[in-house]
């Protein structure tokens, strides 16, 4: 009696977790849809080819981005 038990409890919590993966799956697909805003994603690779950038330009840059917070 026991054994058939024991196998009636780990089918339900098998059961269970297969709900729990399951619900997870929908959750992320629910979200991908909500955050997707339908824009094509525009890739920036190249962009900067051919460009020079100095030392001086990131530092500038850096003062630029980061003056609120002083570093």
């Amino acid at each position: 009696m026991k054994q058939a038990a024991a196998k009636s409890d780990a089918d339900i919590l098998n059961k269970i977790e297969t709900i729990e993966k399951e619900v997870m799956k929908l959750k992320l697909s629910v979200l991908t849809k909500l955050t997707s805003s339908g824009k094509k994603i525009v890739k920036l690779k190249g962009i900067l080819k051919g460009s020079n950038i100095s030392d001086k330009d990131i530092t500038s840059a850096k003062k630029s981005l980061y003056s609120k917070i002083g570093i």
